[in-house]
């Protein structure tokens, strides 16, 4: 990486790294003190930096909370569609980070292919930084360990559910049950259940994670349980709701956890199919928390990658 510190997935960089990360981003949020949430910190550590972010994929708190936290850290981001650009009319995703790299202090890209966003990383000469891609949703991982530790306390040693789809986000909270040392139970049908690949990865580092096909057993004396939508973007329903309808996050799963458990989601939900409305606008429920975090873990990151 030629020293350059590229934010790809959590399973990349060590526990103690994303723990600091994890530390500057709680002591930032701290150190705003109710400043209005466009005025820059007063150190403006990133001051005359500019974040390029690229958006294959729709947005809404990936968007805001990379914008936000480069105008909190006193630079600037640059927003730019993948259809806007000569990258959505065939120039290479090698070409395009070349270019970028003369031009900005760091990229950020959210996009279905996470071969495109290792080609941006083999070729770009400032940090590249995972917004998202099919396979992976790193930043969105930190701002939920950040919220569970702010709800509930260091997160090694908990116990976290995962009921539904064993997706991109799922596949990110097993990097995270590794690397934070937290339990990790996985509720999947068969059919969509995280590959043998990531599992036996976090049997290889150690890792306390087990995937089942019961979503109240999986919740049993959980601390958090969390889930995410049954169709990301992109795919096709076909039978993905009949397969997790057994699945959904109700007030029976959430009965089967600690009486202080938390709900977490990362947004879009949709309320009736992954989560019921009882649960996700009830009292257990930390998922705006979450949403909030993703502008506050952001600032870690971009903190950490342009230090």
């Amino acid at each position: 990486m030629g020293g350059v510190r590229h934010f790809i997935d959590l399973d990349r960089l060590e526990g103690r790294t994303l723990r600091s990360i994890l530390d500057k981003a709680a002591a930032m949020k701290r150190g705003r003190n109710g400043a209005p949430k466009g005025a820059p910190d007063h150190d403006k550590p990133l001051a005359g930096r500019v974040l390029a972010m690229i958006f294959e994929k729709a947005s809404t708190r990936t968007r805001l909370s990379f914008d936000i936290a480069m105008r909190q850290l006193g630079g600037e981001g640059i927003v730019m569609n993948a259809a806007d650009l000569q990258i959505g009319r065939g120039e290479s995703a090698s070409d395009t980070a070349k270019v970028l790299s003369r031009y900005v202090d760091a990229i950020m890209i959210r996009t279905h292919k996470s071969a495109m966003l290792e080609e941006m990383v083999a070729n770009a000469t400032v940090p590249v930084i995972n917004g998202l891609t099919d396979d992976s949703h790193p930043c969105q991982l930190m701002a939920d360990v950040l919220t569970f530790e702010e709800k509930k306390g260091p997160i090694a040693g908990k116990v976290v559910t995962w009921s539904g789809d064993g997706n991109n986000v799922a596949r990110s909270w097993v990097h995270a049950a590794v690397r934070f040392d937290f339990e990790l139970r996985l509720a999947c049908p068969e059919p969509l259940s995280p590959s043998a690949e990531i599992l036996d990865w976090a049997r290889r580092e150690g890792g306390r994670v087990r995937l089942v096909h019961d979503a109240r057993a999986a919740a049993a004396g959980a601390d958090a349980v969390v889930t995410d939508a049954w169709v990301s973007m992109g795919q096709k329903a076909g039978d993905r709701h009949n397969l997790l309808k057994p699945f959904q996050v109700d007030r029976h799963v959430m009965a089967a956890a600690k009486p202080d458990a938390v709900f977490m989601h990362c947004l879009p939900a949709h309320r009736g199919e992954e989560v019921t409305a009882e649960v996700i606008d009830g009292p257990q429920s930390i998922v705006f928390d979450e949403a909030e975090n993703r502008l506050h873990a952001q600032k870690g990151i971009l903190a950490w990658c342009m230090a």
